[in-house]
């Protein structure tokens, strides 16, 4: 038995495999191919849009998949087929980060619009059509809201009065001078499946097993561990300057003198948090990497 699992292609593609490879599973992606080749016999990869993941993971095309809360809600804002989908893990990563991303309503900074009120008949552009339509009918604003093929931003107020937008830091929008109104939807990843596959025991297990390694490599990025010794006179000392997950470790040493620290931090305290460390005599001071982080 095979689990039928869809990768998305495009911008989230590279951090996909790259979180996959942190959990453990080596996948290899090939031009010529939509089936990239996974180290894991009981899985069967394919590339598919992000946009297009929760309507063939919902007709059971495939068994589970990643892509945005987004296109999910443009998914089931278009045909209402809530309940055929099942969220399994909510995996904070994007393109640029492992933060969520916003769909923002946006309008040129010199035009008079300042809320959704104030577009009452205008023209918006989006990728996010269903779902644009959906944020405008809760506002009770009529627009007309058509589908933009791309380069968004750069289409008021020639081509739209105003556009939704997906955006992480806002700085594409501001090279174009526009001006956010409100966000319409945050969004990340998530892992989904079909509650048809759901429902086979062997396939759930599976699956629930691939998010555990998924989650645990998501906690992992941008921490590090810490190993070091001191004497236990200096204990309370270092002790006090360490952040740590939950607590350090503190293991004996052969000489009673002595102690073992072992902790988790996050990476970018490191350089301030050694020379600390140093001058409050711990010794034998190791930094090394983690792959993933198991709650």
């Amino acid at each position: 038995m095979k689990l039928k699992l869809g990768i998305p292609k495009g911008s989230l593609q590279d951090s996909t495999i790259q979180l996959f490879a942190r959990a453990g599973f080596n996948m290899v992606v090939s031009s010529r191919s939509y089936f990239p080749a996974i180290d894991d016999p009981e899985i069967e990869c394919m590339l598919i849009r992000a946009q297009e993941m929760a309507r063939y993971v919902s007709d059971g095309v495939l068994d589970a998949g990643l892509t945005g809360l987004d296109w999910i809600a443009e998914h089931e804002a278009g045909d209402g087929t809530t309940g055929v989908i099942e969220p399994i893990a909510d995996l904070i990563y994007a393109k640029q980060s492992f933060g969520k991303v916003r769909w923002v309503l946006a309008a040129p900074e010199d035009s008079s619009f300042r809320s959704a009120a104030d577009l009452e008949g205008k023209t918006i552009a989006t990728e996010l059509v269903r779902a644009t339509k959906a944020y405008f009918k809760r506002q009770n604003v009529n627009v007309k809201v058509e589908f933009s093929w791309g380069a968004t931003e750069v289409k008021p107020p020639m081509l739209a009065d105003a556009i939704v937008e997906v955006t992480e830091t806002g700085s594409s929008l501001r090279a174009n001078r526009l001006r956010i109104l409100d966000t319409v939807m945050e969004s990340n990843t998530q892992l989904i499946a079909n509650k048809t596959a759901l429902a086979d025991a062997w396939k759930r297990n599976k699956l629930e097993n691939i998010a555990l390694l998924l989650k645990a490599a998501i906690e992992a990025q941008g921490r590090v561990g810490l190993m070091l010794n001191v004497r236990r006179a200096d204990l309370q000392a270092v002790l006090s300057l360490l952040p740590a997950l939950q607590r350090p470790t503190i293991s004996s040493l052969s000489d009673d003198e002595w102690a073992a620290v072992n902790t988790i931090i996050e990476e970018k305290t490191v350089r301030d948090l050694i020379p600390k460390l140093k001058k409050a005599n711990a010794q034998g001071i190791v930094e090394y990497p983690l792959n993933k982080i198991v709650l």
